[in-house]
């Protein structure tokens, strides 16, 4: 069953060629749902199984209550309403920008949809109004990811795929573009599924996670939820951290700090993040934290935080991983510490004893609008 009656849920079973997959998962129908893992794992085959592009015997695919496979009954891709952003943006070379655009919009109405994306909102949400009459072969790599996002914007869809839009960028085009990415999760209900293997891109976009393996997926969930599971391979990552949604609750002028509150507890972090209401993400990495019997009586870290252990999972024959969570009763965000198993055992650490938290530091990921529970139409 998927995840609401308007939700997106898969069940894709077949060979394409000589890969085989074997993926069944739900996923919100709003927001950005990442598809992560290695190379060659099926990622895209998922998404072009979706859009129609790859036929399975043994498929369903069901978007927003709209039955786009089930067996042998099955819409061809022009019959679905699926907006796809390819890692190359491919846009037509004798038309400039404006006239891209339109052949989206015009397509889309041609076939009767509703104009619930306008024109003059997709480019001022991408930042291209001064674009408009510039030809195709001019424009910057990032440039030209942000016209084919908006072409398949204007062709209505009811699900948009991205298909690594950033891979084929340097580091500050991905930058560039990425807040516009940002902007676009945040201000229309259309939903996302985002195929990535960078695991940054994934922290900054997606709200929903699937991990995919060999043609599976292994999970599927919350982000902040599978991150600080143990027992997947994410949370064995160099990298591995858990990211959280915080909201400024104050300042300290004199030292340039705000104090933002996460489920669970407050955390005190560099710099002025805005008034106070105001969203973010922060990430907090396993290697950052540490774990402590006792109050420290004082310390250079600032962020100290009564905690209960909730399990450990070995990472090899020196490390361990432990999930804690924040607050005294253990009803808060958890979150990943990776210490060492001699650590474990002298402290005499074990699951369900209460814990103090230390955060060395903290990442902030990204700004995000107030979660009013409501999304715009769109």
């Amino acid at each position: 069953m998927s995840l609401e009656p308007q939700g997106i849920s898969a069940t894709l079973r077949g060979r394409i060629g000589g890969f085989e997959i074997s993926t069944d998962f739900d996923a919100p129908g709003r927001g950005v749902t990442a598809l992560f893992g290695p190379s060659g794992c099926g990622k895209t085959t998922v998404l072009r199984c979706i859009a129609g592009l790859e036929r399975l015997p043994q498929a369903r695919v069901t978007i927003r209550g709209e039955v786009w496979q089930d067996g042998a009954k099955y819409l061809p891709p022009h019959c679905r309403d699926v907006g796809y952003v390819f890692q190359e943006a491919s846009l037509f070379t004798h038309l400039r920008v404006k006239g891209n655009l339109a052949f989206g919009q015009k397509r889309a109405l041609r076939a009767g949809a509703t104009e619930a994306i306008r024109l003059d909102e997709v480019v001022e949400l991408l930042g291209l109004g001064r674009l408009l009459d510039r030809s195709v072969a001019k424009l910057s790599g990032g440039e030209r990811q942000r016209v084919a996002i908006g072409r398949a914007l204007l062709s209505q869809p009811r699900l948009l795929l991205m298909d690594e839009p950033l891979a084929a960028l340097d580091r500050f085009s991905k930058e560039d573009i990425l807040p516009y990415i940002e902007t676009l999760r945040d201000s229309l209900s259309v939903p996302v599924l985002y195929v990535s293997h960078d695991i940054a891109e994934v922290e900054r976009l997606a709200d929903h996670l699937i991990l995919m393996r060999d043609g599976r997926a292994v999970a599927s969930g919350a982000l902040d939820k599978l991150q600080a599971d143990p027992r997947l391979p994410i949370a064995r990552l160099p990298d591995a951290g858990v990211t959280l949604r915080a909201r400024v609750v104050g300042h300290d002028p004199d030292y340039c700090l705000s104090r933002v509150d996460v489920p669970g507890g407050t955390l005190i972090v560099p710099g002025n993040l805005g008034p106070d209401g105001t969203s973010h993400r922060v990430r907090i990495a396993a290697s950052d934290v540490s774990l402590t019997r006792d109050p420290p009586l004082a310390s250079t870290i600032l962020n100290v935080l009564a905690s209960r252990i909730i399990t450990m999972e070995s990472q090899d024959s020196y490390l361990v991983v432990v999930v804690v969570a924040l607050g005294e009763d253990g009803s808060g965000a958890r979150v990943l510490a990776r210490i060492s198993r001699r650590s474990w055992d002298t402290l005499g650490l074990e699951p369900g004893q209460k814990i103090y938290t230390q955060i060395k530091g903290m990442a902030l990921v990204t700004r995000e609008p107030p979660d009013d529970g409501a999304r715009p139409p769109g």
